[in-house]
């Protein structure tokens, strides 16, 4: 048996080859935000009046809301526009978090390192849909705040220490990843008729972010072996809240927009997430990270208590991506 503070060699070995595979599909498969998105074409023009900017009554939990639903069209055409465009502005700001920490975590890695090449792919993608999220949100002519203001000035520092806690980075990417992945899966899956300049945004951040989701999946999965007993179980319970947070974040709107576009205190309450559609789609979001917390063996009695307090327990995805979600909420 292999030493639990080593890594086999034939695991290094199928890591190394992980890494190789990623970098190539980075170089052969990979999208500029001002080359591959004719921004000034007539098919992507930006209506502002576009009733495709409606939000999902089966995937986002403000559309889902009785509220949102009896609003007349151009009202929900204006919400759904300012809480897209915040979504994006959020996800461009921790994508920029996330390389802060991933740069100072590259250049300090050995020479002949692979990961160095693979996390240079990742933040050039990373900026180039900062660029395309950016631009689409300047078109738009929403002018959203993105991250609420307390996190926007910690972020930067944020950032800076993830790079001496390699494994809460990657986790740290999975969280900031996989609400937004979700979202915007359940989106095409459902069919959902979005504004095409939109939808092209989401198709491109999509492909990519497989990638990058599976560096940091496969980062972690390497590594939790080695950790202490103290370490792991450590790791256990930080993995659930990291997750909580980035999804709060991300996927609800900001006191400031609810204002600005008028969605009154309670109606926000009820899609973030005190209704039970609207904790059922929080808890969707995770089901890829509780297989993956119970493959790596970071979902154990306590962590699984944590899970449930925080609203995003449920059933573990039986393969990646899975379309049907069972999350369940449990007393």
């Amino acid at each position: 048996m292999t030493p639990a503070t080593t890594i086999a060699p034939s695991d290094n070995e199928a890591y190394e080859a992980m890494l190789r595979t990623l970098s190539e599909g980075s170089v052969h498969v990979h999208f500029d935000p001002y080359e591959d998105i004719d921004w000034d074409s007539a098919e992507l023009a930006i209506d502002q009046d576009d009733p495709r900017w409606r939000l999902s009554a089966h995937c986002d939990p403000l559309g889902a809301t009785a509220w949102y639903q009896s609003l007349p069209l151009e009202r929900q055409v204006e919400v759904g526009k300012w809480r897209m465009m915040n979504a994006l502005r959020v996800g461009a700001a921790f994508e920029s978090m996330l390389i802060r920490g991933l740069m100072q975590y590259a250049v300090a890695l050995p020479n002949q390192s692979p990961e160095f090449r693979y996390c240079m792919h990742e933040m050039t993608e990373e900026c180039n849909h900062i660029q395309m999220f950016t631009e689409l949100v300047n078109r738009v002519g929403c002018d959203v705040p993105g991250m609420r203001r307390h996190l926007r000035v910690v972020s930067p520092f944020i950032g800076a220490a993830l790079a001496f806690a390699p494994l809460l980075l990657m986790v740290a990417i999975l969280a900031g990843e996989e609400p937004i992945d979700h979202y915007q899966k359940a989106l095409l899956r459902e069919g959902a008729d979005l504004p095409p300049a939109l939808l092209r945004t989401m198709e491109i951040h999509i492909a990519e972010e497989a990638r990058h989701i599976s560096f940091a999946g496969e980062f972690v999965r390497l590594r939790v072996p080695r950790l202490s007993r103290v370490q792991r179980a450590a790791l256990s319970v930080l993995f659930p809240v990291v997750m909580r947070l980035a999804a709060e974040e991300i996927m609800s709107t900001p006191g400031s927009v609810a204002r600005r576009v008028g969605i009154p205190r309670e109606v926000c309450r009820e899609a973030f997430w005190t209704s039970p559609a609207s904790r059922a789609m929080m808890a969707s979001y995770f089901g890829d990270m509780r297989a993956f917390a119970t493959e790596t063996g970071l979902m154990n009695r306590v962590s699984r208590r944590i899970w449930r307090r925080l609203g995003i327990d449920g059933e573990p995805s039986r393969y990646r991506g899975e379309p049907d979600r069972r999350a369940g909420l449990f007393a």
